[in-house]
């Protein structure tokens, strides 16, 4: 039977929670227990897919094709093992499956209720995947922040859970904000006091505090977070700022969480060996040379909406003792003129094409692609980003004008790029794009072939619902743009040029699948070609 910690978060979101509730699993791990995560979306949205990346990040894609939400990538890359779409829990999904048994007549003869009935099916849905992954312990990340009406039936959940398997089998971490006002140079824990006691008000006493802030805690400030929030100094642990989300594991062992967390869930404590992240967090810290990108994409103001290929860049960036400098360009802004692209393309090392969907911001992208092409500047394109280089090529070097993807111009009078067959007469958004992990089939003797240093098959993750159009491909393949990677289906999944340093398009995203500890052999490649280091 799985040991769960549950992690919550007060004051405001975005404090940091996945990457404290991934930092408390790499810890278990870390001593020898098997660790699975789960991430509570309190949103009545069954998954994230068919949210705006400006309202919730970026959407991870898991290897069965789950949309989720951003911490199930954080919740992967330090604990190195794939999840699955189970390992995200919505209120939209708890409710669909409660409304279905309702309708099916599981209730027959009873007034269907959030207690018990929902939060009876929050408890099965989290021991379901407790289950599932054999784990001894389940770290349990409740989204959103305490009081908000949403997450209500999810924290009385976690209270019934903790009551019915007893303090040494559930154990709640609460993640707060200590905030630093400058004028006084002065931490106030009154933030957190205010949210510990709506914690207790709910039926939740938690046992270990995590603190946030942009210095670290005082004993100042730990003695009257302990006083008004009725636990030891010991059980309250200090997270400042730091450069590298990696070092929080670090930070928290050193004061002692590990030895915490064993003692109150009973676990025989192992002295973990947490070398390879000091290392890690060393060279990430201490570079070499550095390196600049350009980062060309629609979402930029909020860059946690391609949080796993900053992670992606940084996990090769640091293997090679390289540090890459991010220089977002907004697509829109080249569009209206704001931004010079040609003065970026002599500035930068290399640039990458980010995804997105949807008409705004695309012939921004076409022609930051086209300045940075006859520049000579290496260039990566994943998903969007490849089917726009397809689509700038056709227009500027093919010759074919008003070239496009049916995406953005269904009227166009060459699809280069179009809408997958299995697409078509698709009605329902949620869950139904191209998705999860697909093979995909090398050419001997290309580019992409060495990346993947010879082998003929890779397994990536996909996330779309249009193609490169098979019929253009010998026109392309004439002009030196060739396809160097197909899939099951038989139509391009890599493309790159052969007369270029490096100009590489991937349907998939390679991104997901980057560790810190084993990065993408994409972002890799890509890495090694701005610092002029050979593939192997």
């Amino acid at each position: 039977m799985s040991k769960y910690v549950f992690v919550t978060g007060g004051v405001l979101s975005g404090l940091g929670k996945g990457v404290t509730a991934a930092s408390i699993a790499l810890l278990i791990k870390s001593m020898g227990y098997s660790v699975t995560a789960i991430k509570i979306d309190p949103y009545v949205n069954v998954d994230a897919g068919t949210m705006n990346p400006y309202m919730h990040g970026e959407v991870f894609v898991t290897e069965d094709g789950g949309e989720t939400d951003l911490d199930i990538g954080h919740y992967e890359r330090f604990l190195d093992i794939n999840l699955s779409k189970d390992n995200n829990i919505t209120t939209g999904k708890i409710y669909s499956i409660v409304i279905e048994k309702e309708r099916r007549g599981d209730f027959l003869g009873q007034t269907v209720q959030i207690i018990p009935h929902v939060t009876d099916e929050i408890k099965h849905q989290i021991e379901l995947v407790a289950k599932k992954y054999g784990s001894d312990v389940t770290v349990v990340e409740i989204g959103g922040t305490v009081g908000d009406i949403e997450g209500l039936p999810f924290l009385e959940a976690a209270r019934q859970l903790r009551l019915e398997r007893g303090p040494e089998n559930v154990v709640f971490t609460h993640v707060v904000l200590v905030p630093r006002i400058s004028t006084l140079g002065e931490l106030k824990t009154k933030p957190a006091q205010h949210s510990m006691q709506e914690l207790r008000r709910i039926g939740i006493q938690p046992d270990i505090l995590v603190a946030r802030s942009s210095t670290p805690l005082t004993d100042e400030a730990r003695g009257k977070l302990s006083l008004f929030g009725n636990l030891p100094p010991s059980h309250i642990f200090s997270n400042p700022d730091v450069d590298v989300i990696y070092e929080v594991p670090l930070r928290l062992h050193a004061q002692g969480l590990t030895k915490v967390l064993a003692k109150k869930l009973e676990l025989e404590y192992v002295e973990p060996d947490l070398s390879p992240w000091v290392e890690y967090v060393e060279k990430f810290n201490n570079p070499e040379r550095r390196v600049r990108v350009a980062m060309v994409g629609k979402y930029t103001k909020l860059t946690d909406s391609y949080l796993s290929i900053i992670e992606a860049l940084k996990h090769s960036g640091t293997s090679l003792g390289v540090r890459p400098e991010l220089i977002w360009v907004e697509a829109t802004d080249v569009e209206k003129g704001v931004v010079n692209v040609q003065e970026i393309s002599s500035s930068v090392d290399g640039a990458v094409i980010l995804p997105g969907f949807g008409e705004r911001g695309v012939e921004g992208k076409i022609n930051a692609i086209r300045i940075f092409r006859e520049a000579g500047v290496p260039l990566l394109g994943i998903c969007f980003g490849l089917q726009l280089m397809v689509v700038e090529f056709a227009r500027n070097v093919l010759g074919l004008s008003n070239a496009h993807t049916t995406e953005v111009d269904p009227r166009t009078p060459h699809p280069v790029v179009d809408l997958l067959s299995s697409q078509r007469g698709t009605i329902v958004k949620g869950g139904t794009m191209r998705l999860g992990s697909i093979e995909v089939k090398l050419i001997p003797s290309t580019l992409a072939w060495r990346i993947y240093e010879g082998v003929n098959v890779v397994s990536e993750r996909h996330r779309h619902r249009y193609q490169i159009n098979p019929a253009y491909l010998s026109s392309f393949e004439e002009n030196g743009f060739i396809v160097s990677g197909v899939g099951p289906e038989g139509f391009p999944e890599i493309m790159e040029l052969r007369s270029h340093k490096f100009y590489l398009g991937v349907q998939f995203h390679p991104e997901f699948k980057s560790r810190p500890l084993r990065p993408s052999p994409i972002f890799t490649a890509f890495i090694k070609a701005l610092v002029g280091l050979p593939l192997s």
